[in-house]
């Protein structure tokens, strides 16, 4: 059964099809319980690309399942953990320790969204275009 989609699910529909606000965007992103697959050994489901670590999370269980149709373990359950965006991008990334993001309902077709590692989204101080101190160029 198919659920209703989730506000943020409908700002990246809107975002896509180019008459969304960027702003509202993030906001929501930040606002909204995300879920999170684990990776099995404790840690958050991530994969790289583009030299970038991005921690991918669903609007809700229905794109989550999709996910773990292509990606899951098989004929087990999907273990993860319900975590708000702002949780993610504002201690999650900087804590990984390399340039990464968030990326939202990969599995969704037409409904992907990626939040990169910029001012505005992730902290300064994990942001790739903040500007490094005393250099006057971003990292």
């Amino acid at each position: 059964m198919e659920s209703a989609r989730t506000v943020l699910a409908e700002l990246i529909a809107e975002q896509r099809a180019g008459v969304g606000d960027p702003r509202a965007l993030v906001g929501e992103m930040r606002r909204s319980v995300l879920l999170v697959p684990s990776d099995g050994g404790g840690g958050l489901w991530s994969a790289h690309s583009g030299g970038v670590r991005w921690v991918c999370a669903f609007t809700d269980e229905v794109a989550l399942a999709r996910f773990a149709l292509l990606h899951g373990p098989g004929d087990r359950p999907v273990d993860y953990a319900a975590l708000l965006g702002a949780r993610i991008v504002d201690e999650i990334v900087p804590g990984l320790g390399e340039p990464a993001g968030l990326a939202v309902d990969i599995a969704t077709e037409d409904g992907a969204m990626f939040f990169p590692p910029v001012t505005g989204v992730v902290p300064g101080a994990a942001a790739v275009d903040a500007e490094v101190e005393g250099t006057g160029r971003g990292r």
